[in-house]
């Protein structure tokens, strides 16, 4: 309750009313990724910034902003103006991870941040080497006992993280973390044999999948893909406690103006109904489209937060 109860405070804080909303955009406008490029939330948010510019007929400048497991770019943006010209496209590692992961941090993701939208929510799947001969969440458990398997991440509190430290915690695998600097590496590093599983957004895998060098164990949904009905949900296979609930939003400082905060949530609402970037954009890549408002984004961080607070307690995980 105390995190909904501050969310509830948040917002009505955090979002004042104002004329500004009359005139904005009149420059432009900068997204802030705190992620390596060519990831799912860098891919995303390129994406948006192209139909956003033609929109607003304003650049829209996609700016990554890496290091310390995202908290350089969480910083920046919750130090910015609160005029709505900087915004932040992350996951929730840095709304919600971090803040059970860090002892202290630069910023305070309940007060320090305007919600805007969730995007997407973005299932995971679990892929495994397919030299390993595993075909489920069961067999990697098993063979992790037998043996010492490796699993990459690309820092404390991302969904690879948070999922395997869970499963150890409540399984008995002996799983140990391997971090890279983000899904593109690890990609590779799965691909040249150099480390076993990971977990990370459909479309990242779907080329190591396809080449047969990686299988899909299970998806981290509640329901399976459609383009990949065959692989099971964790849920499906007694593990559905280890669901790290990822997702993808859109913030910007804390005190944006509601009319912007406004404006903003409706335009990318009408952008996810465009068949061709749903299809494009969020199907092909295995996002499922929320575009909620700024009020449903407020209350589900709340609950994102008690969730995350559940896992990362259980798996003991810690930033590295």
């Amino acid at each position: 309750m105390k995190y909904l109860a501050l969310a509830n405070l948040c917002f009505l804080l955090c979002f004042p009313a104002s004329s500004i909303g009359q005139q904005w955009p009149s420059k432009p406008i900068r997204i802030v990724v705190p992620w390596p490029p060519a990831g799912a939330i860098d891919i995303l948010a390129r994406g948006l910034s192209d139909r956003l510019s033609k929109r607003w007929a304003q650049p829209v400048v996609v700016e990554n902003k890496v290091g310390a497991a995202s908290i350089i770019g969480a910083e920046l943006v919750a130090k910015s103006p609160s005029d709505g010209y900087v915004l932040m496209l992350t996951s929730d590692a840095t709304v919600t991870g971090n803040f059970f992961l860090f002892k202290k941090l630069p910023y305070d993701p309940i007060k320090d941040f305007t919600p805007i939208t969730q995007l997407v929510e973005v299932p995971q799947l679990l892929i495994i080497s397919a030299s390993t001969g595993v075909g489920t969440v069961k067999q990697l458990v098993d063979q992790s006992k037998r043996m010492v398997l490796n699993y990459a991440s690309w820092g404390s509190g991302t969904a690879p993280h948070l999922f395997f430290e869970t499963l150890k915690a409540q399984s008995g695998a002996s799983i140990q973390h391997v971090p890279y600097k983000g899904p593109a590496d690890v990609v590779r590093a799965i691909g040249a044999g150099e480390i076993q599983m990971s977990l990370a957004s459909a479309a990242t895998w779907y080329g190591l999948i396809s080449s047969g060098k990686a299988r899909a164990v299970a998806v981290t949904h509640s329901q399976r893909l459609p383009n990949m009905p065959e692989v099971a949900t964790l849920t499906e296979q007694g593990y559905g406690d280890t669901d790290p609930n990822s997702w993808l939003g859109l913030l910007g400082p804390a005190a944006i103006p509601r009319n912007v905060v406004q404006k903003i949530h409706s335009d990318i609402e009408s952008i996810f109904l465009e068949p061709e970037f749903r299809e494009k954009q969020l199907q092909a890549r295995g996002l499922v489209p929320v575009a909620s408002n700024a009020e449903g984004f407020t209350a589900f961080i709340a609950r994102d937060l008690k969730l995350k607070e559940r896992l990362i307690r259980t798996s003991g995980a810690t930033a590295e």
